[in-house]
């Protein structure tokens, strides 16, 4: 079995390098190859010895995740289906902006928490992804979108908001974002790499200790009553411990704010109150709010606030001095909008069935 070097960061591939009786500045050299020219084979690596070059060949791989499906919406946001082998496939989307290109990556196939809007959700769990098919979403990217005329990279930031709880992949995901941070990777900044969780609150205090990046917190509700409905997580991480892990959080933090992300669902949690509610649980927590309007799906159960109600929300955590933004719906004519993403998921939690038996119950 040949090893994969794409699921390797620099101190990874460095090991192993070292384990082949090989020097260290070999590593640096094939993982230049590998994120910045996109090279696939070793024997585009000129510059390596061809005796190195042929040992590669023999002992190790550079294994992208096939592509299945690239679609492209009105707007320019660009999706791709990425089969990642036993009937799975993930999605990753580009969104582009006037100042920005944002890539949104996945790290599980599925996700094993059940938020009960988000499509990717209910399409059930089956796998981490391995840091490989994490960081080969990103490699795909790069190459389909190329450089700007300025030899610039297209994409300039990269969020961790794709399929899957990030902070449940831990290590994987700690190991791609130490390639997208490294100079020999993709030489991002922290500032322009985002985490999202739902609140796993010790791997938030693990990701501080190890890999500070920007983070964001998909709240989503303004009490616990109402979290615990929407994100069951929330029974075991509480509202009030999620925001001692914010404000511990920040102690390290590239950016000097958490972005709270908030899902605006029609009679469940976009009232005036819910927004002066908000206020007084963040008040400790400096923070900015990205205000999503729900993106529907099949048999979701639940409606877009107005856009009648999403101002009045907006207006009341602006007077209290929060930055706010609403954000702009990307993609949703090809299903690449916040919350639509579902790829090909080879469920083994029985989710997708047991959404099924509800849906046939309501249509009784």
């Amino acid at each position: 079995m040949k090893t994969n070097l794409l699921n390797y960061d620099l101190q990874g591939l460095t090991r192993h390098f070292a384990d082949m009786g090989e020097k260290p500045f070999r590593a640096k050299q094939v993982m230049r190859w590998m994120h910045q020219s996109g090279a696939q084979n070793f024997n585009e690596m000129t510059d390596l010895a061809k005796s190195l070059r042929h040992k590669l060949n023999e002992q190790a791989s550079i294994e992208i995740p096939k592509l299945m499906m690239s679609q492209e919406s009105s707007d320019g946001t660009r999706k791709w289906l990425l089969d990642v082998g036993t009937g799975n496939g993930v999605e990753t989307v580009f969104i582009p902006e006037s100042d920005r290109g944002t890539l949104c990556i996945s790290s599980q196939v599925g996700c094993a928490l059940e938020c009960t809007f988000c499509s990717t959700g209910r399409q059930g769990f089956n796998r981490n992804l391995t840091a490989a098919e994490i960081i080969g979403q990103l490699w795909w990217a790069n190459k389909a979108m190329g450089v700007t005329p300025k030899n610039e990279r297209v994409i300039s930031n990269v969020v961790m908001m794709g399929m899957g709880e990030p902070m449940a992949n831990f290590d994987n995901v700690v190991t791609s974002l130490s390639i997208m941070l490294d100079d020999h990777g993709y030489g991002l900044s922290r500032r322009r790499v985002t985490v999202s969780t739902s609140g796993m609150v010790p791997q938030m205090d693990r990701l501080r200790d190890i890999m500070p990046v920007a983070l964001a917190v998909s709240l989503h509700a303004s009490n616990d009553e109402v979290r615990n409905q929407i994100v069951p997580l929330n029974k075991k991480y509480p509202l009030k411990e999620l925001m001692a892990a914010c404000q511990r959080y920040l102690v390290k933090a590239p950016r000097d704010f958490i972005t709270f992300e908030y899902v605006m669902l029609d009679g469940i949690n976009d009232k005036a109150q819910h927004a002066r509610e908000l206020i007084e649980l963040v008040k400790d927590v400096p923070c900015k709010f990205n205000l999503i309007p729900f993106n529907p799906f099949p048999n979701s159960g639940y409606e877009r606030s107005s856009n009648e109600n999403i101002r009045v929300f907006r207006d009341i955590l602006q007077q209290a001095g929060f930055v706010v933004t609403v954000r702009k719906t990307r993609g949703d004519d090809i299903d690449a909008a916040c919350g639509q993403l579902a790829g090909q998921v080879q469920d083994k939690t029985r989710r997708q069935q047991k959404w099924q038996q509800i849906l046939i119950g309501q249509q009784g």
